[in-house]
This record gives C-alpha cells, structure tokens and sequence, in this order.
C-alpha cells in the first residue's frame, strides 16, 4: 500500500535529518560531501537524488552533461547518499526523492511494494539497470601477500575488509561474487558454504556502505577490500595507491535507477539521458562498465590498462543465473533462515 501523501509530507522532514547519506571528506577517503554546490540563481527546478555511496561521482559529472541540453537546463540537485538498504528504507518512510539510483533491484522493489515506483520500472531495454560493474579484490601497493584470486583470501595473515550485508548492497554482490566462484569453479554448494564460512573468518571490518569500506582499507583497518571495479578505480584516480585484481571467476554488478511516481516531469528525462550514450561515457569515465554496448570506452585513468580498462573475466556469472533477486534473497539473506547470516552467527561476524 502506498504511503498517504500526507503522511510522507509530514515525515520528509524527519527523514531528512536522520537518514541523509554523508560522504566522509577526511584525508585518505575517497568521496565528497553529500550534495554538490551548485548555483541556485537561476534555477527553475529542484530535483531530488537518493542513492547508495558509490556512484556519487559519476552521477555529478552525469547531471552536468544533463544541465547543457534543452531539458535540463535550469535543474539544480539536492542528494542524500548512504548505505543503499538504508537509503530505500528513508525514502519509504518519507525522504523525499525524484530519482533513485540504488545498488540493489530490491531496493527499487521496495519502493514499488509501497506504491511511490511504478511496478514497469525496469520494463525498458535495460530492465532498470544503468550501471554495470564486476566484483575485484584490493590489495595493498605490490601486492605484498600475493593474492592472485579467491583461494588466497583464506591463507594465514589475510583481514578482509567487506561491507555489511545487513546494510549494504556491494557486500551481497560482494558475498555472492566469494559463494559462486566455488560453483563456478565445479564445487558444490556444501563446497561454496565452507569456502564462505572460511571467508567470513579472516573479515576484519564490516563498515556499513561501499564506500565507508573503501575509506576502511585506505585507513590501514585490514589488507584485502572485495569491492566493485569501478570503486577501486575511482579511489586510484583520486590519488590512492594500491592495486586491484579481476578474479578469472567473478560476478556481474547491475545498479538500477528509477524515477518516482511522483517525481517532476524532468526526473524522467534524467534518466533517460542516463541510458544515453553521452550519460553512459561518464559512468565509463569513473569507472563503471556501460550498460550500452556501443558507449565508446576510451582510456579511462585509474583502471590497470588505461587503455583496455575492462577485461572480460573467464568465468563472468549474473544474478539471473543464481535464480533472481527473489531466490537469493530467500536462499541468502533472510534473517532466519539464509545462509549469509547463519554464516556471521556462527562466525561472530555480525557487527
């Protein structure tokens, strides 16, 4: 049912000072403030951006591209970035938003169960995705462990860095990418299970987002992040120093965006610039795969080859081979009965 609209009026303003994302701007992190600076003498339109940490960057340099054709002329931006569980959640319970760009097809769905997102959402040519990365490993400059892929994640002296599942949409990419290479790989289930409970006893850190993750790592808090390519890569043209591997066997990410249904008209036109080409170069540009396959790619500063930035894993698994968000949230993630939190229980790695 959807949220009476005197309701969410009433609560925006609550919603906004308790759930807006705020980037760290300390040394050695990677990110800036939660909204950008942007001349408001002219603006005719105020829109609303909610999203998870990560694409912060992208999405910026996307709305500047936005402002110099016909219909985004006179648009200005207010965003809130967080965890992107948490960011679906604000929204549900008031935070106001046009557009939403989340890290999981569960936290549009959300908003679609409480009738703010129409339920055709991912019904275009992309299925709602508009941005595409893959799972990779960081490791320190020089790699001083010599980690080269997945099995070297549960050697002696490893302290993994991962975001938390109960928060965080990159740790269940993240989480999925450590279960499914096993398979991948010709293990069994009960074999991805074991490698998983083992990787869950080298976590050292569960920060509560992406990004919160990445500035963990750049901080000294362990000596192995899993996080997404385009993440590494940002933090690397940002000025960091470390090095990333693409694991031979490894999972698709697919970050959807959405517009309300009642957004500004102008809402809708964003993001169908988004799933332009000209939209689609800048998330290149940040590192993110496009979702469109003819985007020119280009060099893009940061990646391990400039200028073949996007390698193609041997073994490169989706969501959809795992059954659908459905299944594995059912299979993984639920509370009660899902593998992941059965694993932290019995790993003591909940926090």
């Amino acid at each position: 049912m959807s949220t009476p609209f005197s309701r969410r009026t009433a609560l925006r303003a609550a919603a906004g000072l308790l759930a807006v994302g705020v980037v760290s701007t300390l040394g050695g992190c990677v990110g800036g403030s939660a909204a950008p600076s942007t001349d408001t003498s002219a603006a005719t339109t105020t829109l609303h951006l909610v999203g998870f940490a990560v694409p912060k960057e992208a999405n910026n340099a996307i709305q500047k591209k936005f402002a110099e054709t016909p219909e985004g002329k006179g648009v200005v931006w207010e965003e809130s970035y967080g965890a992107s569980g948490d960011q679906s959640r604000a929204v549900v319970n008031g935070l106001e938003a046009d557009y939403v760009n989340f890290s999981l097809e569960r936290d549009v769905t959300r908003l679609v169960k409480a009738g703010l997102v129409a339920e055709d959402w991912n019904a275009g040519p992309t299925k709602g995705i508009v941005s595409d990365s893959v799972v990779v490993i960081v490791v320190p400059k020089g790699n001083p462990q010599g980690i080269k892929g997945w099995d070297d994640l549960t050697k002696d002296g490893v302290k993994i860095i991962t975001p938390n599942p109960a928060s965080s949409g990159a740790a269940r990419w993240n989480i999925l990418a450590a279960y499914q290479q096993v398979i991948a790989d010709g293990g069994s289930e009960a074999d991805a299970k074991a490698y998983l409970t083992k990787f869950f006893n080298h976590v050292a850190a569960l920060p509560g987002s992406g990004r919160d993750a990445t500035n963990a790592f750049l901080q000294g808090a362990g000596n192995v992040l899993i996080s997404y390519e385009n993440e590494a890569i940002l933090a690397r043209q940002s000025g960091e120093d470390f090095d990333y591997i693409v694991p031979d066997a490894t999972l698709k990410i697919e970050n959807p965006g959405a517009v309300l249904k009642d957004a500004d008209p102008k809402a809708k036109a964003y993001l169908d610039f988004v799933l332009t080409t000209a939209g689609q170069e800048e998330y290149v540009k940040k590192g993110f795969r496009s979702v469109l396959a003819d985007t020119p790619v280009g060099t893009v500063e940061g990646a391990n080859d400039p200028a073949q930035p996007f390698p193609v894993p041997a073994k490169l698994f989706t969501i959809a081979e795992l059954g659908g968000w459905d299944a594995v949230n059912a299979k993984f993630f639920d509370e009660e009965s899902g593998i992941v939190p059965q694993i932290q229980k019995d790993t003591g790695k909940q926090q």
